[in-house]
């Protein structure tokens, strides 16, 4: 484990920030240096303290003052609610994205160095004083040649240098923290550092937030709700990309709104349909919509209201897994049917088999019935399912990043949508949404979905090979079984179930076809049989096995 002499000033830095904050005491409390603790009370700075704010506050503000990489890290942390306690997780969520701009002419020269061109060979306008400043980059507004209003986004110079001298240094405190901290072998910080890594190094990929931004335009083309601006792919490098100017009402400027005529609760019902409809529909959502990257477009010209989101860093996308994850635990708990909650994690392997059922379950009806004492409409969709999250990982499951993302996100919709109409009942908003894709989950497109997923068409002609290798290999003393697991009985019932699900889906998929068949020969073959009725006893047969062979039971 290196160290440079440049992260070397910046750790004694980081400590004299440490001190400052009156949280020396973080370093002296770590199992290394537990033995000296008591130097903690003949440090001189220690003798005169006087009341002191939270820890949660105190740390806080040394995130604030070792600058941006390090409140993004926090920003960060405040969606690993699984790591952090709730108080801490609270404090670090309220960190802002927001530092000073650098000079407009470096902004400018930046540009023209990614075009090859001068600024005004490229823009008929460019304004010089940025509109935005965050950490990772800053925007600049400015006009095209062909009088269209843009924006350019455009990443801090020497950035990815810094970036890469704060995380080496972050890594290095993660690996002593995971040595020496008694809870770090638990919690894996090297891990959270990794993925953090990842993500910051993202964001600096101009290309990629606009292939983020035209997917979402992609899944909402034929929406009326939301609105993605347009991607000048023309003019977008890696360190540059323009985008089409969105001029509307700001979403927190509630005056605005009501000025304009917009009815709050119609946009407050809107912002939670179209994040469910990227959580249900689409399993990829915008990860980062707080009221600084929404803006509203009042209804005009005959177009309902429509929300326009302008940034695009952060996306998060979900698996089947996810989704049903999430749906099925939401209307279980939709019907405080705690036991189906629990079931749901032990069948589906989400915490480990052994886990008790009446355990899991009496956890999760104490953690929710408090919050369910209260009017429906007044209980946090988010708060329930970290709730959930800290109660299954206390039964060893292992939370997703994606799924606490989610979490983030949601607790941001919920947030806002309070703010826009507090007497909005979101599980009202979201049964819908649930029930619709609980429908679909069991209805044909499901099961279309699930055949082509097996891909029948282009086994089957392989198949009758492949049971005669199978016979020819056992009529020749050549089949050999080996047995990998000690818990053969369990594996014999799961390979009896499989073979059976095998057979059901040949057998369905070969009852689908054949109805196909006659369907086409029906002008053939109608002078000898009732062919619609012979279809509909074939087709439902084969359907009817299809479905059992996808089915989990």
């Amino acid at each position: 484990m290196m160290i440079s002499v440049g992260q070397l000033l910046r750790l004694l830095s980081i400590q004299r920030v440490l001190i400052r904050h009156g949280l020396d005491e973080i370093i002296l409390a770590t199992h290394l240096f537990r033995p000296v603790r008591f130097l903690l009370y003949l440090l001189p700075w220690n003798w005169t303290r006087r009341h002191r704010e939270s820890r949660a506050k105190r740390l806080l503000h040394v995130l604030e003052d070792l600058g941006p990489i390090f409140v993004k890290f926090g920003q960060f942390l405040s969606t690993r609610r699984d790591l952090l306690p709730d108080e801490i997780a609270d404090e670090f969520s309220k960190l802002q994205d927001s530092v000073p701009p650098f000079p407009g002419e470096q902004a400018s020269r930046i540009i023209e160095q990614a075009y090859g061109h001068s600024l005004d060979q490229v823009f008929a306008e460019f304004d010089q004083t940025p509109l935005a400043s965050a950490s990772i980059a800053q925007v600049h507004a400015a006009c095209l040649k062909d009088g269209k209003k843009v924006v350019v986004k455009v990443v801090r110079p020497d950035i990815e240098k810094l970036i890469r001298r704060d995380l080496g240094l972050i890594r290095i405190l993660a690996d002593l923290a995971e040595r020496y901290w008694e809870d770090g072998r638990r919690l894996r910080p090297t891990r959270v550092v990794v993925e953090y890594h990842k993500i910051i190094l993202d964001e600096l990929d101009l290309i990629r937030e606009a292939a983020n931004a035209s997917q979402l335009k992609r899944n909402f083309s034929a929406s009326e709700s939301l609105y993605v601006p347009r991607i000048v792919w023309d003019l977008t490098r890696r360190n540059v990309m323009v985008m089409e100017r969105i001029e509307g009402i700001a979403i927190a400027d509630i005056t605005a709104l009501k000025t304009a005529g917009v009815s709050l609760k119609e946009l407050a019902e809107i912002t939670v349909g179209i994040f469910f409809t990227q959580v249900f529909r689409d399993r990829y959502f915008h990860a980062d919509m707080h009221p600084g990257n929404l803006f509203v477009l009042p209804a005009s010209a005959g177009r309902p209201i429509r929300i326009a989101p302008v940034d695009f860093g952060i996306m998060g996308s979900l698996t089947d897994f996810d989704q049903h994850y999430l749906a099925k635990n939401f209307l279980a708990f939709l019907n405080r049917d705690y036991r189906k909650v629990a079931q749901l994690h032990v069948e589906s392997a989400w915490v480990p088999p052994d886990t008790r059922v009446d355990d899991f379950e009496f956890a999760i009806r104490t953690v929710s019935e408090p919050m369910f004492e209260q009017p429906l409409k007044k209980v946090s969709f988010g708060r329930l399912l970290l709730r959930l999250f800290q109660t299954a990982q206390r039964f060893h499951m292992e939370i997703l990043p994606q799924l606490l993302l989610l979490q983030k996100t949601l607790v941001n919709i919920e947030g806002l949508s309070q703010q826009l109409y507090p007497d909005l009942d979101l599980w009202h908003t979201a049964h819908p949404w649930l029930e619709r894709w609980m429908g679909e989950r069991a209805g044909v497109k499901r099961l279309i979905k699930a055949s082509r997923e097996m891909v029948w068409a282009e086994r089957l002609p392989d198949l009758p090979k492949t049971v005669m290798d199978v016979l020819d290999t056992a009529r020749n003393g050549r089949l050999q079984v080996r047995t990998y697991s000690e818990q053969m009985a369990h594996l014999n019932q799961e390979i009896r179930r499989a073979r059976r699900h095998v057979v059901w889906g040949v057998a369905g998929s070969a009852l689908v076809l054949s109805a196909a068949l006659l369907l086409q020969r029906q002008e053939v073959l109608g002078t000898f049989w009732d062919v619609p009725a012979l279809v509909w006893v074939l087709g439902g047969l084969g359907c009817f096995l299809l479905v059992a062979s996808v089915s989990g039971n």
